[in-house]
């Protein structure tokens, strides 16, 4: 199988394991609560980067260390538990179409806070995928009353955390292989897990004993090893293999994954969500086009 072959078996594979994980994380929820699901989540994946990183560490210099200490966080554990929490109250579906605002998102704070260039096509894809997401929320809210749509915030802030993370990998990272990043971040948040864990009484003979909680337990190292850990290398191979355009085009798929598992799970979703996620992949389109040359010019920063 050639390069231009395997890229795309590696952006199908990838958009099943991401697109998978929303579902997962949802069977997870019914024997954990979402920072019991988020510590399990970081402690296993954490452990299987180590034993297969670790040596990759030694890249990691000094005075690297607080931005990896920084996107462990924003980058991984507390987007974790926001999604962990939405899906409390939202349905799993509409937290990954949600999710596809991260573009959009590292658009903008690229520009805000780490002086990326900006283009006219790029603002006006900003514009239509937060119009969509707002139409989303709002469908979401009319079609399912009894479900508390405040919660629906919560995957826009867990995508601007990655937005910002993606920003902060770029521009003091950039010189470390991508599991040596993971690893490392991942090293950093194993204590505060085990704390975690260890306080809300998961360790407790009688609550591990509960066939709901074994049952979410291999839902949860499934989504960590398969949806955490593997599609992290998955990721960077598809990068490597093809272009970053490429690869975040995974975007437009994840979605149509979360929507198929939410279908089968008996998760409601009427023409109008359809219709507004819709204009968020729309706007991910348009601002990860590739501008032609010459003839696309940067919109000033007011």
């Amino acid at each position: 199988m050639n390069s231009n072959q395997l890229k795309w078996v590696f952006l199908i594979a990838l958009a099943l394991l991401w697109g998978s994980s929303f579902i997962l994380i949802k069977k997870g929820l019914e024997g954990f609560s979402p920072l019991q699901l988020t510590a399990l989540r970081v402690l296993i994946c954490g452990i299987f980067l180590a034993l297969i990183g670790s040596k990759k560490i030694k890249q990691i210099q000094k005075h690297q260390w607080k931005w990896i200490v920084i996107s462990g966080f924003i980058g991984t554990m507390l987007p974790t538990l926001l999604f962990s929490m939405a899906e409390t109250e939202i349905d799993s579906a509409i937290a990954s179409i949600l999710n596809s605002t991260v573009p959009l998102l590292a658009l903008i704070t690229g520009v805000l806070f780490f002086s990326r260039q900006f283009f006219k096509k790029q603002f006006i894809g900003v514009v239509i995928g937060l119009v969509g997401s707002v139409l989303l929320i709002l469908a979401g809210a009319s079609l399912n009353p009894n479900q508390n749509y405040w919660f629906a915030t919560l995957p826009v802030i867990a995508s601007l955390m990655y937005a910002f993370n993606a920003n902060i990998l770029k521009t003091y990272l950039e010189d470390i292989s991508a599991l040596g990043i993971a690893t490392g971040s991942f090293m950093v948040l194993i204590p505060f897990a085990l704390g975690i864990l260890g306080v809300t009484g998961f360790f407790e003979a009688e609550f591990l004993a509960q066939e709901t909680v074994q049952t979410s337990l291999l839902y949860v190292a499934i989504l960590a090893l398969l949806g955490t850990a593997l599609a992290k290398i998955i990721f960077n191979r598809l990068i490597q293999l093809s272009n970053p355009v490429f690869s975040t085009s995974v975007t437009y798929l994840i979605p149509v994954v979360a929507l198929f598992w939410g279908y089968l799970d008996g998760e409601e979703f009427n023409l109008f969500q359809l219709a507004a996620g819709s204009v968020i992949l729309l706007g991910v389109y348009i601002s990860n086009r590739k501008k032609k040359e010459k003839k696309t010019q940067p919109l000033e920063k007011a």
